[in-house]
């Protein structure tokens, strides 16, 4: 392989897809937004026959940016156990409790009979998903926290997706090479496929999250999903070996209760079977890798949206129509498509750039009542192109630069840690302020809405996507 893998470019038509079928789906996906803020695409990348033939991302969101993967880590852990798998340092068939006979000594009847293949399969007989127990724990304890969680079934007889089960195979990868499992990886996926800023998340034990927490950028997304479309092989060199490949996308799991859509086609080694003999990687609020077999087809997705049977439903109902066995003729919707792809941009907040309340509003402190986000205090100061709105947050004092009609760059703690954002403000009238942020490696979207009364003001905050379903915060303040 030479030296730093790139993927190649080339023209829809020239692959044998028709560029009004790419349009088809962009348009259809923009259609995604709707008055519920934040229902966005990030990016897609799509291949044929191993070129990249179309690729775009809604501006603020940038091609050399990572994106948070959630669940698609998924599929990279597996990725791990099938190199140690081909390396002889374990198989499918031992049993997890031989790697934890400290953490438990006197496994129950099922719990003795979960063999590694069944956390692969999400087949571990739990009729819970241990994630939270784990999670939860003070000690930090997550291995623990999974091995005390009820082993109901068989292993072996019942699908249940179980983020705790990726998770304890990352802890097994670990203990048998000695190396967290993003060190294990890199000689041998990431610096092949030249990835080289990924990152992941680890536990309070120091053992990487494995079924989440991973973060990687669209083409890097694209290239695993390449490497796995053409069997292990990249340039006419292994990488993964196409025995376990086939293992991996195969449906080893029922999981048909899922319905006849994308979530009951059958689960694998934490990839899911889909529609169309197609198989994907997919993480929450729209993280894809959609791989295509038959049609020798990768695409890459990352969002932020709820509903994540959607953007697979329009792959099938506007992209698959356009994909054809020969050359196509290039037609004037290639330059219409060409055009698109570097126009895609999310849409601003509309309403007014300023409002005749600024000038009394600058300088004053609004004292906020006991909120879930620990801020005391709010002030705005408004210049000619950025609103700056200052926060007291437990004693530290932090301003973030809003831009008007247009994004400013800046910094955020989420969950306790600094995340970039862009911010856009607009007035949506006289005495209503409307700010919206946009996480730029991260699906979330915040929405805060702000009424100025005479004396005081009412912030309403929103999330486009949670685990939870967020709902609206509301939050009063009184001038000081």
């Amino acid at each position: 392989m030479s030296e730093g893998f790139y993927l190649r470019r080339s023209t829809p038509e020239l692959q044998g897809v028709q560029s009004k079928a790419i349009l088809d789906f962009i348009e259809e996906v923009e259609k995604i937004r709707t008055d519920d803020m934040g229902q966005d695409f990030h990016s897609f990348m799509l291949l044929r026959h191993g070129f990249v033939i179309a690729e775009g991302w809604w501006n603020p969101y940038q091609s050399n940016m990572p994106h948070v993967l959630f669940s698609l880590s998924k599929s990279f852990t597996s990725t791990a156990i099938g190199f140690a798998v081909e390396e002889g340092l374990l198989s499918v068939e031992d049993l997890v409790v031989t790697y934890f006979k400290n953490e438990c000594p006197n496994p129950s009847e099922n719990m003795a009979k979960m063999k590694v293949k069944h956390l692969l399969s999400m087949n571990t007989g739990h009729v819970v998903d241990t994630t939270g127990y784990m999670v939860e724990r003070e000690d930090g304890n997550w291995v623990q926290g999974f091995l005390e969680v009820s082993v109901e079934k068989e292993p072996g007889t019942h699908f249940l997706y179980n983020t705790g089960a990726t998770y304890m195979l990352s802890v097994i990868l670990q203990k048998i090479t000695g190396q967290k499992l993003i060190d294990y990886l890199t000689p041998r996926l990431f610096e092949p496929l030249n990835i080289t800023d990924a990152t992941w998340e680890i536990c309070p034990r120091g053992y990487n999250t494995g079924g989440f927490g991973l973060r990687l950028s669209t083409e890097d997304i694209a290239k695993f999903g390449q490497l796995y479309l053409e069997q292990g092989k990249l340039e006419g060199k292994r990488i993964l070996s196409p025995e376990w490949i086939r293992e991996a996308t195969y449906a080893h799991s029922d999981n048909s209760a899922g319905g006849p859509g994308d979530w009951g086609q059958g689960y694998g080694y934490q990839f899911w079977r889909c529609r169309h003999n197609a198989y994907r990687g997919d993480g929450a609020f729209g993280q894809y890798c959609v791989i295509l077999p038959e049609l020798d087809v990768v695409l890459a997705i990352t969002g932020g949206m709820k509903d994540l049977q959607k953007p697979l439903t329009i792959v099938w109902d506007k992209l698959l129509s356009g994909i054809t066995d020969q050359e196509q003729q290039e037609s004037d919707d290639y330059v219409k498509l060409k055009n698109k792809l570097s126009s895609l941009h999310l849409l601003l907040p509309e309403g007014k750039m300023n409002s005749p309340l600024e000038e009394s509003l600058e300088g004053k402190h609004y004292q906020l009542e006991e909120n879930p986000f620990h801020m005391d205090e709010i002030s705005f100061g408004f210049h000619s192109h950025e609103i700056r709105m200052t926060i007291k947050v437990e004693k530290q004092v932090i301003e973030y630069k809003v831009g008007i009609g247009q994004w400013q760059e800046g910094s955020f703690l989420f969950d306790g840690r600094p995340e970039r954002i862009v911010f856009t403000g607009i007035w949506e009238n006289d005495s209503t302020l409307l700010i919206q942020g946009r996480l730029l490696e991260m699906p979330f979207a915040i929405n805060l809405l702000i009424r100025i009364l005479d004396d005081s003001l009412v912030l309403e905050q929103k999330l486009n996507v949670g685990f939870d379903n967020p709902q609206p915060i509301l939050i009063k303040g009184l001038l000081v």
